[in-house]
């Protein structure tokens, strides 16, 4: 069996649990995730099945949407709704709805994030969350990601006992950490935030009305179809750029041969198909500008 299982995350289990419960209803063990989701976040979380592991880097690296809420007028330890409250400030009144469109504008783009402190981002050989569990401070590093679009979803403003949330629509680069963009989102208004809710609603091609629940996952091994919820594995390439090869190169592809350029060659790592099977990932030489070599080779036979 191989290919991708874009698998609806429930809330209470951790990516790597998901995975487990996957490896153990398909009784098999090459397995792996495209990107962690908190226990507490829900959502398209696409599982990689046999060949298909090779391109879970690529399935993380890509764009993700995701739908939140961001409640203004307390601040946690973990960005989140599962952390202490580290400070309080009571909102005096409704914030008014072209105020809240322009920061979320001044927040699209490349913008600059520093890391939660319970986050997996390593520092000096040890998580984040590991200095923090530990009572630990330690200096983040700043990362820069791209928010493609940031929305509001207007009809969902509450305000009510010093309380002001909202909930908004973001499609965002790899590395982005949403619970510390709603902390932006506060701190934009002079309040402090929290995220209070996160669904993922795409990851890469994979959207909601791809994916399958663990009930529906158990519904159709009964009846003999999880080969229905499965896509191949080129599903999960096609947000990068991609080029049709002959049967002369097809060949040498799946041997990892190093190639002369192409015409109109990007320059970016480019999926070479034979046939619409994704036979290997190529970009151009580090030392000789006019060859291409594989970055990674997906089928050898």
């Amino acid at each position: 069996m191989e290919g991708i299982l874009p698998l609806w995350k429930p809330k209470g289990l951790t990516s790597h649990d998901c995975v487990y419960k996957v490896r153990k209803l398909l009784g098999m063990k090459k397995v792996g995730h495209t990107g962690t989701l908190d226990p507490d976040v829900t959502g398209v979380l696409p599982i990689c099945l046999g060949r298909a592991t090779k391109i879970a880097e690529y399935i993380t690296d890509a764009g993700k949407e995701y739908e939140g809420e961001v409640t203004i007028g307390f601040s946690t330890t973990t960005e989140d709704a599962a952390g202490e409250i580290v400070e309080e400030k009571p909102v005096q009144e409704k914030i008014p709805i072209e105020s809240i469109k322009s920061v979320l504008q001044s927040l699209t783009g490349n913008i600059q994030q520093t890391p939660p402190m319970y986050s997996a981002v390593k520092v000096k050989g040890k998580r984040l969350y590991e200095y923090a569990r530990a009572g630990i401070t330690v200096e983040r590093p700043v990362r820069t990601v791209k928010i493609y679009h940031l929305r509001l979803l207007e009809d969902t403003l509450s305000f009510r006992d010093g309380l002001f949330s909202f909930r908004f629509s973001v499609h965002c680069s790899k590395g982005t950490y949403i619970r510390t963009l709603a902390v932006m989102i506060g701190e934009k208004f002079g309040y402090p935030a929290h995220m209070s809710d996160l669904v993922r609603t795409a990851s890469a091609s994979f959207k909601k009305e791809d994916c399958v629940t663990f009930d529906q996952l158990h519904t159709i091994l009964d009846q003999g179809k999880v080969q229905e919820a499965i896509f191949p594995l080129e599903k999960g390439l096609l947000h990068l750029p991609s080029m049709e090869i002959s049967d002369k190169l097809a060949l040498k592809v799946q041997n990892g041969a190093v190639l002369e350029k192409p015409e109109h060659w990007t320059d970016e790592e480019t999926v070479l198909f034979y046939k619409g099977r994704a036979l290997a990932i190529y970009h151009t030489h580090p030392e000789k500008n006019r060859l291409i070599k594989p970055v990674k080779v997906l089928r050898n036979e």
